[in-house]
């Protein structure tokens, strides 16, 4: 399995989402094409209902702790209620651009 279906399966195991999106926008950053560095996940799950904004993201933080100690760089996480995914009518809030350098402009 690739780091993309490793984080689906994961997350679809922990979570009874009502929707589950992961997209991996390594392409937008300055790796190797092919990298499996940085991706963005959706879960809309009851789980978190009462939880604030920082626990949602410390639940997926952990369960994907070993991904993001190894090949993950980067992780945006969108954690929603199914209530709040349907007041946003069912958008996933874009990815700003990479603001990181290359590696070929130096110090």
């Amino acid at each position: 399995m690739n780091v993309q279906q490793v984080i689906e399966k994961k997350l679809r195991d922990a979570f009874d989402s009502v929707h589950q999106e992961v997209v991996n926008e390594s392409g937008m950053h300055n790796v190797p094409p092919g990298s499996e560095s940085h991706f963005k996940v959706t879960v809309v799950s009851e789980n978190f209902a009462g939880q604030g904004l920082v626990s949602r993201h410390r639940m997926i933080n952990q369960l994907l702790s070993s991904e993001l100690a190894g090949p993950l760089h980067a992780l945006s996480i969108q954690a929603l209620t199914p209530d709040e995914w349907f007041e946003r009518g069912g958008r996933v809030m874009p990815s700003p651009p990479c603001l990181g350098g290359s590696k070929a402009d130096g110090p």
